[in-house]
This record gives structure tokens, sequence and C-alpha cells, in this order.
């Protein structure tokens, strides 16, 4: 295929892109990452969940891979430390399965796991929420907002071990602070967002002809990263069926090398 023809299909990607982007909300956890890249939203957004005008964000990590080296790792959405020490990993979730409490379990335990450094006291351990903000009510109580911590059963006291959990229910949509930011994670366009702040930066992502374009590439990359994923799949199929490496690079259309790659890993993993 020529150079050409290859610029061609791409910026008919490209436009199949800018289609698909005017639809998407700040619940779409790829647009919310990049709204998330201008630090002063990832702020605000906490500052109202939190109910805490004065709450500072220092620093963030976007999609980071917490690992666990003795099982699971899982990518955080967005990990943000504020000026107080206090840890928050904020998960945009669309399905159920995906805010489980065992998930929002394991998420505060590999945060657990990547804070402290060997020889570091556990008295160390800052105090640290897993935010859950949510498509429907998975709790199932119809309450806007819903905070989880351990108690001592008997005496009904606080445990104290500072690990939270919070579930925001972006079902509820109500005439609040927190209502109406859960009425702007499901705007479509800028002009419908109440804060001056999440609206400027949806309207730069959208509108903007510079959001556009990259917001266009982050897409491409993330569907180039799923057809690769696929080639991978099927890769690994036809080895099982006694097919040469080469007729399978032939077949997915990549190099002979990285399907001998692909084949030694999945050997590997399966030793």
């Amino acid at each position: 295929m020529n150079h050409k023809k290859i610029d061609n299909k791409l910026n008919a990607r490209y436009e199949k892109y800018k289609g698909i982007l005017k639809n998407l909300t700040m619940m779409n956890d790829v647009f919310m990452r990049n709204v998330f890249k201008k630090q002063e939203c990832t702020e605000y957004v906490l500052q109202v969940i939190m109910g805490r005008k004065d709450l500072k964000v220092l620093d963030q990590v976007l999609q980071k891979d917490y690992k666990n080296l003795q099982g699971r790792s899982a990518i955080l959405d967005c990990v943000v430390r504020d000026a107080d020490g206090k840890q928050f990993d904020v998960e945009i979730q669309q399905d159920t399965e995906g805010a489980s409490p065992k998930r929002a379990r394991y998420h505060s335990g590999l945060m657990d796991m990547n804070t402290l450094n060997a020889g570091q006291d556990f008295d160390e351990l800052p105090e640290t929420y897993v935010i859950f903000i949510t498509r429907d009510d998975v709790l199932g109580y119809d309450l806007p907002i819903y905070h989880i911590e351990r108690k001592i059963r008997e005496v009904q006291t606080d445990f104290k071990d500072e690990a939270y959990i919070i579930y925001v229910n972006s079902h509820r949509q109500d005439d609040t602070e927190l209502g109406r930011l859960m009425q702007d994670f499901h705007c479509k366009n800028a002009k419908d967002i109440h804060s001056e702040i999440l609206a400027k930066r949806v309207y730069e992502l959208k509108e903007s002809q510079e959001g556009g374009d990259f917001m266009s590439r982050e897409m491409d990359e993330i569907y180039n990263e799923g057809a690769m994923e696929k080639a991978k799949e099927t890769a690994l199929i036809l080895a099982d069926r006694g097919m040469s490496v080469s007729d399978i690079a032939d077949i997915v259309k990549v190099d002979v090398k990285l399907v001998r790659q692909w084949l030694s890993e999945n050997r590997s993993l399966a030793k």
C-alpha cells in the first residue's frame, strides 16, 4: 500500500473518531483521563466529592500500572496526592462488575503496597481514598454518595486504619453541588456544563482543532493496541493448530520476529 493510500485511510479513521468524540462524556474513561490531564480539573472534582474547597492537588499519575509482584496487578485511572499527603484513586466505572466492593478493596491494597519504601514504618502509610464514580447505583440504596470505612463492631468506633472507599452514584443528579457535578459528567457539549473549569477543558478537547486532533490520535492509539491484541490472539490460535511462523505472520500482517516473540512469551507463561 502506497503512502497516499495509507494517509487517506488514516484521515478517514480520524474523521470517524471525531464523530465518536462528539458523543463522548466524562463518564467515558478515555475521555475523562484526558480531562484529568489538566490538574485543576482533578482538583475541582475532588473538592466537590470530598466537600473540601481547600483541597489542593500536589501531583497525580494517570493510568499507572500498580504492581503486585505475587499476583494480579492493575492499572489505576488517576492516582492523586494532595497537600496534606492524602492519596486518592479516582476511577470512572460504566459497568457494575468493574466497581465491585472487592475490586475497591484490591485497589486500596495496591495503593498501600506501592507507597512504603523498604524500612519505612507502617504508621507512615498515608490516609487513602478509593473513589468509584459509577454510571449506576452499584450499592443499591438510591443515595448520591456512599462513604465506606471500617469500624470496631462491638463498640461502634472507627478502626482508624485511614483507608476509605467512596462510591459516587452518577445516576443521581440532584440540585446540589455534587448532583450538578454528576450532570456535568453526562454532558456531551461544553456549553451545557455547570463548572467553568470542566467546561473549558471539554471545549478544548472537543471543539478546538488542536484538541480534536489530539483525541483522534489518542483513539487511534487505542484502536491500534486493540488490533494488535487481536492479531496476537489469532497468532496463538494458529500456532496451536500447527501453522508455521511465516504463514502466521502473513495472515495477521505482522513481522515474523513479532510472531516469534508472542509464541516465546506464551510458552514462558505456560511453564
